[in-house]
Parts: C-alpha cells; structure tokens; sequence
C-alpha cells in the first residue's frame, strides 16, 4: 500500500523502515533478490547498475497491475549528490512521484499494483532520454519480472518511451493474456497540460478492473507477425479501445 500522504520517503525515519522491509515482506523478498541478480548481471557485463530496488509498500509478486514508466528518476538514486530514496516509487520526493500517488489515490489503485521502468538502469539526469538500444535492453527485465507475477492481468504504460519500450520489445509473443493501458507521463510538466490528468487518473481506475471477466469472444482477434511472418501476437481491442493479448492456449 502507498503511504498515506506524497513524498513520504523524503522522511529519514519513512525510509529506514521501507529499506527494513525489502527482505523481510514475502511478497516482495523474491524480487529483491531478484534486483541483486540483475544488478550483479549488468556489473559482471561492465554495464550501468544502478538499479533501484523495488518499493515494499507496493504488491510486489501479488501484483496485478504493473505500472511501467521510462527509466528511472534522480530521486531514486541514493548515490546521487543530493541522495534518493533507492527505490521505484511512488512515494519518492519529487513531483512526478507526486502526481502518480495523487493519480493512484484518486483511481483506488492503491494495493494491487508494482512500479517498474521499461529501462530499469539509471540513466542519468531526467533530460536524458532511452535510446532504441536502452529500450531492447530493458525489454528482457521487464519480461523477467512479469514472468514472476503470476496474477498479472495489466500493463499501463506511463509515457512515450515506456510505450515504445513495451510494444516494440517487451509485448511481443508475451505468452500471456495481458491488458495493456497507455497514458501519460506524470511529470511536472505533462500534468499542467489539459486533459492528462484526468487521462492518467481514467487509465489507472481501468486498471484496477479486471478484464478477465469480460468475454473475448465478440472480437475480432486481430494478428501481428514478424517480418518472416510468423505471428507473434493474437489481440483485440475491447470496449475501452484497450489492447487485450489472447493468451496461447486461446488461439
């Protein structure tokens, strides 16, 4: 569950009980190990390795909806000149975490869900964007962490690069029944922009509902294939104009 108020791992005493436990809460002890393998993946190869860990108020393997943003932010990252917190969250101390909790409060969606990046390496300052590259190489993260949730049944992507990220290298031939969800990126900057809010908030309370229940069979299953043509996707668009995959065994 996300705190009760914004920015609250801006507090010493709030973050010291969240780093207490990422170990210690079954549902999310097995994704910080699994953040240590990756971590200790990406050093081995030279590779950036600064990986925020995963938040422990969020559901960690009991997730879901999974909530991807684009990389991850300075406020994250507790080796910074000005230190952050060292997780993915939506209680960081900034204001894009700010708005997400604030989106997340207004939509419900407050128990169910797991912050992730579609890049999960710290890339830099915020004005520094993910490259095609960044984006393949992320992909095989956030496939890995899906894999390890099993009640996953939505991914809403947070952004343009996030989107990208997911749709070009993370999606395809998912071999699961997933829902995905775009919007807006919760910065500073989108959030004055008229409409995003509201977007962001609408997309969130969809998430929260699972589309499990509706019945696929009054859509038209649409195909994409690869440049070979082999089909690496079976979906259709629901009543919300949401993309839904068809799991393998429903083809």
């Amino acid at each position: 569950m996300i705190s009760t108020r914004p920015r609250s791992l801006g507090d010493a005493d709030v973050l010291q009980e969240r780093l207490a436990m990422r170990r210690a809460v079954r549902t999310i002890a097995p994704l910080t190990e699994w953040v240590d393998l990756l971590i200790a993946r990406r050093e081995s190869a030279g590779l950036g390795a600064e990986i925020p860990a995963i938040d422990p108020a969020d559901a960690g393997i009991s997730a879901r909806v999974l909530l991807l943003m684009e990389a991850p932010g300075p406020m994250t990252n507790a080796r910074n000149a000005r230190p952050g917190s060292g997780f993915i969250s939506s209680d960081n101390d900034d204001p894009t975490a700010e708005s997400l909790w604030i989106a997340r409060r207004a939509a419900g969606l407050i128990d169910n869900a797991l912050l992730w990046n579609v890049v999960p390496w710290y890339l830099g300052p915020a004005s520094k964007k993910p490259t095609v590259q960044d984006l393949r190489e992320g992909a095989q993260p956030v496939r890995e962490l899906i894999a390890m949730l099993p009640e996953l049944h939505t991914v809403v992507t947070l952004g343009l690069f996030a989107r990208r990220g997911w749709a070009r290298f993370g999606r395809p031939e998912i071999g699961i029944g997933v829902r995905t969800i775009d919007t807006w990126h919760p910065s500073a900057q989108s959030m004055i922009q008229p409409g995003k809010r509201d977007h962001l908030i609408s997309a969130l309370t969809r998430a929260n509902r699972d589309w499990r229940h509706d019945g696929a069979e009054d859509h038209e299953i649409l195909v994409d294939r690869d440049r070979a043509g082999n089909a690496v996707a079976h979906w259709y668009v629901n009543a919300d104009g949401d993309r839904v995959e068809v799991h393998p065994r429903w083809w």
